[in-house]
């Protein structure tokens, strides 16, 4: 039998869906378990816009629609980006998408040829790797660390820039670290993308979830003509307003982009499913108290849970601005031992700290940082509490 494609035998796992299942698997059998990977809101999507969905099904809103979505979602999409961000675009500029994964996707595949370099800062979302990898793209990891915020200095962006390089992935607020671009630091890095004539992917899913009112979310593409020219702006209402599993999101770039990611997606999946559109009309059209209830929520979370892993000795973080996850470093665990095994990094701290206090996290290897943690807050906080004691009692065990 002939081999399999080898770029598809390249694609990892996703950890963070693959440590989330075993999470869910666990607790359906009974096992006291306190999970603290979602990467997804808890809370339920909005009445308005569940009702708008019922009510297409019933009108029979079932049919195919023009590939890039209904003209009215687009026209909405534009008003919410101009409102919000300050972006004028037109309708034709919109593509929506099966999600923003999705809607990354055709991204990648749009500008990237084989040997093209992407210029990804760590910590990264680990799905971008896989889908520049994917597309024939070759991944350049910019590290950071803890004393810039986690985010790269225009020295580190500048030194990473090959005669290979088309493109920079921005994602602020940051999966998994929180942290926020400042206008400075993204003016900074527009200037960089235009003289060295890069494309900017602007992945900002998590605009909405800010808590720290002197880091307001701005959109690079915000920074004249000639930046906004080259951004694909990657958004959509997974983060915002708890519709993970309806699968919607969208770019947002100049009409040359945007024909030919539409000409993509007309092959791959044509429109996204009808419902699903009407949904998302609602969201952008409907009541926006949603959005800010669950940002309140969200921001008493994360400061319960990083005043807890601040008391823990081992664990180091930096407090978030935003998204809903606390990026912690264990590197002063490592090498330390619970019953008879040792901790050599963070997939370890992982894979005992559940069998031994039934306790989910993520280990963030896949992510850039093989000696960090991600724990999202998007549960309860009776849920953090009672986690955040058992990770202290298991962390105060080691040896």
């Amino acid at each position: 039998m002939k081999a399999l494609s080898t770029k598809a035998l390249q694609v990892k796992e996703s950890s963070t869906l693959a440590i989330t299942a075993k999470a869910k698997a666990l607790k359906a059998s009974g096992e006291d378990l306190i999970a603290f990977t979602a990467g997804e809101p808890d809370f339920d999507t909005p009445n308005h816009i569940k009702e708008a969905a019922f009510q297409a099904a019933k009108d029979g809103f079932t049919k195919y629609t023009a590939t890039p979505g209904i003209v009215e979602v687009r026209k909405a999409i534009c008003e919410k980006l101009k409102k919000d961000n300050g972006l004028d675009y037109e309708p034709s500029q919109i593509i929506v998408s099966n999600g923003a994964k999705h809607a990354l996707a055709n991204v990648f595949t749009a500008i990237i040829n084989d040997g093209d370099e992407i210029i990804f800062p760590a910590p990264y979302w680990l799905t971008y790797p896989e889908l520049a990898a994917l597309a024939g793209g070759v991944s350049k990891i910019v590290m950071t660390d803890k004393s810039t915020g986690y985010k790269p200095t225009v020295e580190q962006i500048k030194s990473a820039i090959t005669s290979k390089t088309k493109a920079i992935l921005l994602n602020s607020p940051n999966n998994p670290s929180g942290a926020v671009f400042s206008r400075d630091e993204l003016k900074a890095i527009a200037d960089i993308a235009v003289e060295n004539d890069l494309y900017v992917i602007s992945d900002e899913i998590y605009e909405k979830l800010i808590y720290n009112p002197d880091t307001p979310h701005y959109s690079i593409a915000s920074f004249g003509k000639e930046i906004y020219d080259r951004t694909i702006v990657v958004n959509g209402y997974s983060k915002s307003y708890s519709m993970t599993g309806w699968r919607v999101g969208y770019t947002a770039s100049s009409k040359a982009i945007a024909d030919v990611i539409g000409n993509i997606q007309s092959h791959q999946t044509s429109n996204i499913n009808t419902l699903t559109q009407k949904a998302a009309l609602a969201a952008e059209t409907g009541d926006q108290k949603c959005i800010e209830d669950m940002r309140i929520a969200f921001e008493k979370r994360m400061e319960l849970m990083y005043s807890l892993i601040s008391e823990i000795s081992g664990l180091n973080a930096v407090k978030p601005d935003g998204a809903f996850y606390v990026f912690a470093d264990i590197s002063a665990l490592c090498g330390k031992t619970v019953n008879g095994k040792t901790i050599n990094d963070a997939s370890d701290f992982a894979e005992l700290i559940l069998d031994e206090q039934k306790v989910a996290l993520v280990p963030c290897a896949d992510f850039g940082y093989k000696n960090h943690i991600r724990l999202s807050y998007a549960c309860s906080e009776e849920e953090i509490k009672e986690g955040m004691r058992r990770i202290k009692g298991f962390v105060s065990g080691l040896k």
